[in-house]
């Protein structure tokens, strides 16, 4: 009986210290987890090197390199417009007819002509309109017909002060309309204006590009891509991860576990990517997501770690 007691006093012990062993366990596990919990998650990436292709976005629209309006000689009743909308005219081709009858007297009818070969894009009037020809302004008269040549288009676009200096004559662009969204048209700047707005503070850019087939028609809405060469081994990250604080930004790194905060000088900035021209090295581990909630020195817990094709876009 005594040794039954003493076996049953050491089962006990035994159980009482596994008990306490698993109850002290499962409070480091809970405050473990509970820590774990403040502790921000965070995504990181390592830096790297890439190149960026440079180009600039401008938006415009498409116009006849020449669009003239044909205006009457004599004034009186336009009695016949000769063309429609769309028709090809040649150069001194009648387009409309003007009877020029006055109270007593008696005159010929006056046929008016095209100036230049082309295709005719509006008909301003109806025959029996009262119409006068351009004197003494071009804008005390009454056009008739506008007459545009279709070969050859320009796209003209607004450039900022900032963007004059990346373009130059000669430079080569593409083109896209919505009419044809798989398409791209090529041309080249041939026109960039020596004044700046004082109200919009742009200049105008025309580019100038062939127009077989007519299928650009003056009034369509135009992107252009102006581009501006290549640069190499530069170092790129998401323009997501640079946060601003009034003139300075800045960027968190993982080190050592904690978030460091790195105050970062920017190049050009391309569809989505940032040149980094200072305060990072290549193969840091960038914070790309949850910067925003770190605090600097703090412990991070990485949850991902990502990695991405450094490319250049448009801006």
């Amino acid at each position: 009986m005594k040794k039954f007691i003493v076996i049953l006093i050491v089962v006990i012990a035994v159980i009482l210290i596994v008990y306490r062993a698993f109850v002290v366990m499962e409070k480091n596990r809970r405050m473990e987890t509970r820590l774990e919990k403040t502790i921000t998650p965070v995504e990181v990436e390592l830096v790297k090197r890439g190149d960026l292709s440079l180009s600039l976005s401008l938006i415009g629209d498409v116009k006849g390199v020449e669009e003239v309006d044909i205006f009457p000689k004599a004034s009186g009743k336009l009695v016949e417009v000769k063309v429609r909308e769309g028709d090809l005219v040649k150069k001194d081709q009648v387009v409309a007819v003007v009877d020029r009858d006055v109270d007593g007297l008696k005159y010929q009818p006056v046929e008016v002509t095209s100036s230049m070969n082309g295709t005719v894009g509006k008909v301003y009037l109806d025959a029996g309109a009262e119409v006068t020809p351009p004197s003494p302004a071009p804008s005390m008269g009454t056009a008739l017909v506008q007459v545009i040549n279709m070969d050859r288009v320009k796209v003209v676009v607004y450039a900022v002060e900032e963007e004059l200096k990346d373009l130059r004559l000669g430079q080569k662009t593409e083109i896209k309309v919505d009419a044809y969204p798989d398409r791209t048209f090529s041309g080249n700047i041939t026109l960039i204006s020596p004044v700046v707005s004082q109200l919009s503070r742009t200049s105008s850019v025309e580019i100038t590009l062939p127009n077989p087939g007519h299928l650009l028609k003056p009034g369509m809405y135009a992107q252009v891509k102006v581009n501006l060469g290549e640069k190499k081994n530069v170092i790129l990250i998401p323009a997501y991860a640079v946060l601003q604080q009034e003139l300075v930004k800045k960027v968190f790194v993982v080190n050592q576990g904690k978030a460091v905060s790195q105050t970062v000088t920017t190049g050009v900035t391309q569809n989505g990517w940032v040149e980094i021209t200072g305060g990072l090295a290549e193969n840091d581990s960038l914070i790309v997501s949850g910067q925003n909630l770190v605090k600097a020195n703090e412990p991070v817990r990485v949850i991902t770690s990502s990695g991405s094709e450094k490319k250049g876009g448009e801006r």
